[in-house]
């Protein structure tokens, strides 16, 4: 298995995706801002996102995706579609239900993710109108994720990968029209879902997987797969779950506090989607096969390397969010009506979050060896105790503590340590997981460089200050990537110099053809 291969096709498809959605979050911040529309614009995208992850990439497809790779490797293709035909007309119907139920019911739902607009009837009647052109939305990416769940269970990665580019395509292009309001980015969202649906239904019929419209078989096999979901429900989508609990909090707190999470949650995805979503995409099918045929050497060795690959990307992004997040807001975020206010109250934020950062890419790796074992309860009972938790943190550090927005962000990256350390010790526990003698070595390694690359942005950051705080955008955006290139420079040296990584080993990584399968003996 290349699985540095996979995870840079996804990775590198992701990056590009994360950066769009990066450049969209600074085109939203200068025409927004942080008040009333831009609070009501992140909830109204909140909801399909949170639905969508919870039925679709969430439960659904982790559901789906191990049933489905086992069925080929054992039954073959032909067996295989009629399933997915099965599953996808079924997936259809519930979402047609549920897209009429949402915009029936859409203030009954608002006065439960965001009770604070109440306060304010003309702000709770736009939140509930831009909810209601975003909520089909969740029908078509909900279809969209199901064939990318297709293709990536037939190690087909880059059009699934590449899907999430669209979105951001369409939200810049809406921000270029002026005056930019609440109504036309919305619209954006919802134009973009029907073009990522028909882009992964292409992409499926170019690899022979036709999907059509049959009548709805209620097989045993869909049977076992609602079976698997339905708990999944909770388990796959808990940091969602946190996330719309911080939402909901954060609407009780000062106008703005909806934004401030929801910017500095925007840069905090960039890693971990470009990293966590990567890894777990690449190794759970993979996962899925050495399983089912009972390899479980192997099936260890492939969660060690996707967590060792994971933290070794992630770690150093953890600490130069922490670090730097002020300087990042300002030269990249301020302009428009984003000002210097905005920037004091995001970056405190972002470093909350980017404290928890591990901990979300954990989540998405280790969580897969319980999706390819299709236990999906066992992740419930972890995220209902960790909801719990989030929730106590929540009210405690949001709105008791002073802290307010920055307490929400830190409760939830508490949350997540609790989430992924107990899959970690469940897992282990149950011996289905273990660190082997590579990953005891290289972990502690992987985290000493990354401390060493802090170190090194506190003293890049004191002689580029002056550059940082000059008038003209060029000369910022040149600091800016003088300090994040000489971090991550420091951090690839320490990783070589400590011994993480070696440069030839890297190279034959990425030489290694897709459908090739690495034996636990073969790497060190």
């Amino acid at each position: 298995m290349a699985l540095l291969r996979r995870v840079a096709t996804v990775g590198g498809y992701t990056m590009v995706s994360r950066v769009l959605g990066f450049m969209r979050e600074i085109m939203t911040a200068s025409a927004l801002g942080a008040g009333y529309t831009s609070d009501a614009f992140f909830v109204a995208l909140r909801l399909p996102n949170l639905f969508r992850t919870l039925f679709a990439e969430g439960a659904f497809s982790a559901a789906f995706v191990p049933l489905f790779s086992g069925m080929v490797a054992k039954e073959g293709r032909t067996t295989a579609m009629r399933f997915a035909q099965d599953t996808f007309s079924a997936l259809l119907l519930a979402l047609i239900v549920f897209l009429i139920l949402g915009e029936v019911f859409t203030p009954a739902i608002l006065h439960v993710v965001a009770p604070g607009f109440d306060a304010d009837p003309a702000h709770f009647r736009l939140t509930v109108e831009l909810t209601r052109i975003t909520f089909p939305y969740l029908v078509f990416i909900s279809l969209a994720s199901f064939q990318g769940g297709l293709l990536n269970a037939v190690d087909k990665f880059a059009a699934t990968a590449a899907t999430s580019i669209l979105l951001n395509l369409f939200i810049i292009a809406a921000l270029l029209h002026h005056p930019v309001t609440g109504q036309t980015l919305c619209w954006a969202v919802t134009a973009a879902g029907v073009a990522q649906c028909l882009w992964l239904a292409w992409a499926c019929r170019r690899e022979g997987l036709r999907l059509g419209l049959p009548r709805l078989h209620v097989t045993p096999e869909l049977r076992r797969l609602l079976r698997i979901m339905l708990p999944g429900v909770f388990g796959a989508g808990a940091t969602q779950i946190n996330l719309a609990v911080s939402t909901a909090i954060a609407s009780l707190a000062p106008v703005g506090s909806v934004s401030y999470l929801a910017y500095a949650d925007r840069l905090n995805q960039l890693p971990l989607g470009v990293v966590g979503v990567a890894v777990a995409t690449a190794i759970l099918p993979t996962l899925s096969r050495h399983i089912r045929k009972g390899e479980d050497s192997a099936a260890l060795h492939t969660q060690n390397r996707g967590l060792e690959l994971a933290l070794l990307l992630t770690l150093p992004a953890a600490v130069a969010l922490l670090l730097e997040s002020h300087a990042i807001l300002h030269v990249l975020f301020q302009r428009g009506h984003f000002g210097p206010h905005q920037v004091a109250e995001v970056a405190p934020t972002l470093s909350a979050y980017a404290f928890g950062l591990p901990a979300f890419v954990l989540i998405k790796v280790v969580v897969t060896g319980f999706l390819a074992r299709q236990d999906t309860l066992t992740p419930v009972k972890v995220a209902v105790a960790t909801m719990v938790a989030n929730l106590v943190l929540t009210v405690s550090l949001g709105l008791y503590s002073g802290l307010a927005h920055v307490g929400i962000a830190l409760a939830t990256s508490t949350a997540g340590w609790i989430n992924a350390l107990s899959l970690i010790a469940i897992s282990a526990r149950r011996g289905h997981f273990t660190l082997d003698a590579r990953c005891r070595r290289s972990l502690p390694r992987i985290l000493l460089a990354a401390v060493g690359m802090g170190g090194a942005l506190i003293g890049f950051q004191s002689l580029l200050q002056p550059m940082l705080d000059a008038p003209h955008l060029v000369v910022r955006l040149v600091a800016l990537g003088c300090l994040v290139g000489g971090g991550m420079a420091v951090f690839a040296v320490l990783c070589i110099v400590f011994g993480v990584a070696h440069p030839r080993e890297l190279k034959r990584m990425l030489a290694r053809r897709g459908g090739a399968q690495v034996s636990p003996a073969a790497t060190p």
